[in-house]
């Protein structure tokens, strides 16, 4: 794979997030871009079940289509491990004790979120418009744009940002932090999971501080 940027792209006032992702889609067609699909990327969290008085630890679990044999488990310390899809088995023994009690980790319900849509292609770019949703509620749209013959952030960013502009509009004059902190390394699959996480980290805050009472 090449270089990738996440971004939130906002949803104006008075529209609904299928009006933006139709409208971004026609645009992309207008510049001759070619659907070849639909993508995905899930999370799920799971919380450590400690003993009391002990901070409690969080452990996420994501999958990307782009990845099908893969799956990505980040902890809240912001280490990533990239196992096959067995990890799903392993978790889900550690959710369970063998007396059927609770284990070493319980998934927190209602917080399974992911962002689906569309996947297009065009020259040596993939460009792909999903809809965040969490509960199966909307909660934005976040664009992904991969330059896939380079795979080192500061070859390629001026590139990048130049296709972005032209189908989103402004853009940031800098990549995405963990984009950015690779600067002249080697981009991995992990640090796109990592982008995606961090968005979703933000969707989710949002829904519980919209949540509280006031």
């Amino acid at each position: 794979m090449g270089v990738v940027c996440v971004y939130m792209y906002p949803v104006p006032e008075g529209k609904s997030g299928q009006q933006v992702v139709d409208s971004m889609q026609r645009q992309l067609e207008l510049l001759g871009a070619v659907k070849t699909g639909n993508f995905n990327v899930d999370c799920e969290t799971y919380l450590s079940n400690n003993p009391q008085g002990t901070p409690q630890r969080s452990l996420h679990l994501l999958h990307n289509s782009e990845q099908p044999a893969s799956c990505f488990s980040v902890l809240d310390t912001g280490t990533t491990l990239v196992a096959d899809v067995l990890f799903e088995v392993l978790m889900a023994k550690l959710t369970q004790s063998k007396s059927g009690k609770d284990g070493f980790y319980q998934q927190r319900k209602g917080f399974k979120i992911e962002s689906k849509g569309p996947r297009f292609e065009i020259s040596d770019f993939v460009i792909k418009i999903g809809s965040v949703s969490m509960a199966s509620n909307f909660k934005g749209i976040l664009v992904e744009v991969e330059y896939c013959p380079c795979a080192i952030p500061a070859e390629c960013w001026d590139l990048m940002r130049e296709m972005m502009q032209s189908f989103m509009g402004t853009v940031a004059d800098t990549p995405p932090a963990i984009v950015k902190s690779k600067k002249d390394q080697f981009y991995t699959p992990a640090d796109t999971i990592n982008q995606y996480l961090e968005h979703f980290t933000n969707f989710r805050k949002a829904t519980v501080a919209s949540q509280q009472p006031r």
